[in-house]
């Protein structure tokens, strides 16, 4: 690859959720937001479902363009042999309203759940497809405000006490303490919709009105529960999903703070903004909470139902300003760059490096300018130096290739 290739300008594509917020990405990304459209994701990676562009001679080309002209210089020996693309995507999250339950395949589960829906006909653009593609989605998400999560099942004793305290789920202890949680979370998923009606709609009514009275805070799964339905009273069915509020961990990230999330572990996201990194996929199973797809029998079939305790992950500080985080997946590894005025920071990448500045601005090599809400991808071998502008905040998704740096870098 020539020297001109190795940094180059990277744009991404905007997710238009509905769940997305309508100021945050718009601001940072200098787009005007004139429809009032929810701005949700911002994607940079090759997935084909949005596909990012790189800036070659002051024109946009496919960068998945770039990189079957040129596998080896874009891609390096490691990700060429084992991944075959870049095997990472790396996105900025504006979360107004909470997320769907979910889980996401493993690897051998979304290889034979894509091959099946290939085989029924069901089109790879359909709304009830449940698998865009044959990888799984472990991801990682990184606080960059107050963050707000579910996350994985409760301890056993912790489920209990939700179970003893809220009077409609009373007549589910005998269930849980008889045949355990997954006996308990497959009755609940599977019951059908008037039950969950009559059992839940005393318990919403109850929640609005304890949010309006000022008697819940964000930690209590009452809160959510009321600002899910708006501090209305629910007119029509009330979804499933409610149930997954008070038996899933609720997760609360300062800026700075991450989670990762692997294979089959429930989660949704209730409110935040953050930097989200995750295997080059878009594999989403949902069981409730959400006009998209819902497939129930397709969640209980990948979902861990082990009870967790939440691991806060703030990075290993590998030299001033840099915190890198590592994974127990070789898919993708994250590094949060903080500079501040006229500092420095020079490295060599050895595997293709997407970069995004959320705050401030940098120089590279002295000749590329990338502002705030801008980004570019570094390609292997290539050694550079950001030079930063004043208070700036960087985040960069690459592939740990082993021995790249030194053994004792953990969490």
């Amino acid at each position: 690859m020539s020297n001109h290739h190795s940094i180059l300008k990277l744009q991404g594509k905007v997710q238009h959720y509905e769940w997305g917020g309508y100021t945050f990405l718009p601001e940072l990304l200098g787009i005007k937001n004139e429809e009032n459209l929810p701005f949700a994701e911002y994607w940079l990676g090759v997935h084909h479902s949005a596909p990012a562009q790189v800036s070659i001679h002051n024109q946009w080309v496919a960068l998945q363009e770039l990189i079957d002209n040129e596998p080896a210089s874009t891609l390096s020996d490691f990700v060429q042999h084992h991944f075959g693309n870049i095997p990472y995507l790396l996105k900025v999250m504006d979360v107004r309203e909470m997320l769907s339950i979910q889980v996401h395949p493993s690897k051998e589960n979304a290889i034979a759940g894509f091959d099946r829906e290939n085989r029924a006909g069901i089109p790879l653009n359909a709304s009830a497809r449940n698998y865009k593609d044959q990888n799984h989605k472990p991801e990682f998400m990184l606080a960059i405000s107050e963050f707000w999560l579910l996350h994985g099942f409760k301890q056993k004793e912790d489920l209990e006490q939700i179970l003893n305290e809220v009077i409609e789920f009373q007549i589910l202890l005998p269930l849980f303490r008889k045949e355990g949680l997954q006996s308990l979370y497959c009755f609940i998923m599977e019951m059908e919709q008037q039950s969950i009606n009559d059992l839940l709609l005393p318990l919403v009514k109850r929640e609005i009105r304890k949010k309006q009275e000022g008697l819940l805070t964000k930690e209590h799964p009452g809160w959510w529960v009321a600002k899910y339905f708006h501090d209305q009273a629910p007119a029509g069915d009330i979804d499933r999903g409610i149930f997954s509020i008070y038996f899933f961990n609720i997760v609360h990230l300062q800026p700075g703070e991450g989670i990762f999330q692997g294979a089959g572990l429930p989660h949704a996201y209730l409110e935040g903004q953050n930097i989200e990194l995750m295997s080059n996929s878009d594999n989403v199973l949902r069981g409730g909470l959400t006009k998209k797809h819902i497939d129930v029998a397709e969640l209980l079939a990948n979902i861990d139902f082990s009870p967790i305790r939440p691991d806060i992950l703030k990075g290993q500080n590998r030299r001033d300003g840099e915190y890198v985080f590592h994974f127990p997946v070789p898919d993708f590894s994250l590094t949060h760059l903080l500079l501040n005025s006229d500092t420095i920071f020079e490295d060599k990448a050895v595997s293709p490096e997407i970069w995004i500045v959320i705050e401030g601005g940098v120089i590279i090599n002295q000749q590329i300018v990338v502002k705030k809400g801008e980004s570019f991808i570094v390609f292997p071998g290539q050694v550079y130096q950001i030079l930063s502008s004043g208070k700036t905040s960087l985040y960069k998704a690459f592939v740990s290739v082993p021995n790249a740096y030194s053994q004792d870098e953990e969490n």
